[in-house]
């Protein structure tokens, strides 16, 4: 798991099986046995990859853990810049589901219902992956910070709901 992440933080993308197992010096075929395709190997690499984003607490004060969910985000997208991509390319949605559940962890003290939290989710979603995109394509010139003032602006309507 770890190479094929140096190879995706390398190369933009998520190896072939093959060229994983160039890398480990080990048969191709020995990577069967762990995954099925490389759509495994891409489900598995990613879900890691979320896991490692802040892990709210849901005691804690709501805006400031939305606020640090969504900086963990940002910087583990721009450390993998072919991340973004790959996720939204892959027909499981695995990795979406980590994130998901920190949001609904940093949440936990609004008590959302249903129909509130996934627009929510799908609006702050779509704002960071566009972020992402943008950091992209200016790196080192947008940081994690610039989403502060936008996520102000939703905090404040949640807070007057």
């Amino acid at each position: 798991m770890q190479q094929a992440k140096n190879l995706l933080a390398e190369q933009g993308k998520i190896p072939t099986l093959r060229a994983l197992a160039a890398e480990l010096n080990v048969d191709p075929m020995a990577l069967y046995h762990y995954f099925a395709n490389k759509a495994a190997l891409l489900e598995a690499v990613t879900v890691s990859l979320l896991e490692a984003i802040y892990q709210p607490n849901p005691e804690g004060q709501w805006q400031a853990e939305v606020r640090q969910l969504c900086h963990s985000y940002l910087e583990l997208l721009s450390r993998y810049p072919g991340l973004l991509e790959t996720m939204l390319k892959m027909s499981t949605d695995g990795p979406a589901q980590v994130f998901i559940a920190r949001l609904e962890q940093a949440l936990t003290p609004l008590a959302l219902a249903k129909v509130e939290f996934e627009p929510l989710r799908d609006l702050l979603a779509d704002y960071l992956h566009g972020v992402a995109l943008a950091m992209q394509c200016n790196p080192g010139g947008i940081p994690v910070g610039c989403v502060d003032a936008p996520l102000d602006l939703i905090f404040r309507g949640l807070t007057s709901r």
